[in-house]
């Protein structure tokens, strides 16, 4: 039994819109789920495949007011293509934001709806990952979050610090987990959420008291009755657990 990180969730005030920025940012397609969702995956792509971390855009009605823990960083390939790609990423509608980095080698960057994300500096590190180099969370505790997915999901702890841990897929393949020392504390629901789907052979509910069991807990943000279940990391970050497949 385990888990595979197969996409995030991301709010909006405009799915449609803020997927078509995001769409032409990756070069990725979108389709629409049902009204207020859209999806946005590669071109050709066979869902699920660790090869990508896709990313479902969903509308709600309250609007961002905090920095979110949770974010992406874009690769590039050389200095050449990250100054490119900052520059078409703000004239797609991209702005500068400071959040606190200082003369860092990166670029942060908000889309259209103020959601942080960065453009990170040339690395070995990112070169195979595709367009997302990695999937980024805010955490005060890097080393028991690394416990915590490392026992929850099936994928690889390659690196962990007192600052920092990095996690794979188990294929080696599509772009990192990072778990990052942030000192601010969590105040509001989390926009940006990881999915998790169980393998065809799983069963849903064995992975979600297997979950619970690690220090992970139930939590009602309204949803009714839905095919996912929705939890609570051990620091108390939103995370769903879909039906296997």
């Amino acid at each position: 039994m385990t888990l595979r990180l197969v996409q995030i969730a991301m709010n909006a005030r405009d799915d449609s819109a803020l997927g078509r920025f995001w769409a032409e940012a990756l070069g990725w397609s979108t389709s629409i789920e049902e009204p207020g969702v859209t999806n946005l995956e590669p071109e050709g792509f066979a869902y699920p495949d660790p090869a990508a971390v896709c990313i479902d855009i969903i509308t709600v009605p309250e609007p961002k007011t905090v920095k979110n823990r949770v974010h992406i960083d874009l690769a590039a390939t050389s200095a050449a293509h990250q100054a490119d790609l900052i520059a078409r990423l703000k004239e797609l509608g991209a702005t500068p934001v400071d959040v606190g980095q200082g003369d860092v080698p990166w670029t942060v960057l908000a889309d259209p709806e103020g959601n942080e994300f960065c453009v990170a500096e040339p690395q070995d590190l990112y070169r195979d990952t595709g367009p997302i180099a990695a999937v980024v969370a805010d955490c005060t505790d890097p080393r028991a979050m690394a416990r915590f997915w490392d026992e929850a999901m099936d994928w690889t702890l390659h690196e962990v610090t007192d600052d920092h841990a990095m996690l794979r897929s188990a294929k080696n393949v599509g772009p990192y987990l990072k778990l990052l020392r942030a000192p601010d504390a969590k105040t509001v629901k989390n926009r940006v959420h990881l999915d998790l789907r169980p393998y065809p052979s799983d069963d849903q509910a064995s992975e979600v008291a297997r979950l619970r069991a690690l220090g992970a807990t139930d939590i009602d943000l309204g949803q009714g009755d839905v095919s996912w279940t929705c939890l609570v990391d051990p620091e108390g970050n939103e995370f769903d657990v879909l039906a296997p497949g």
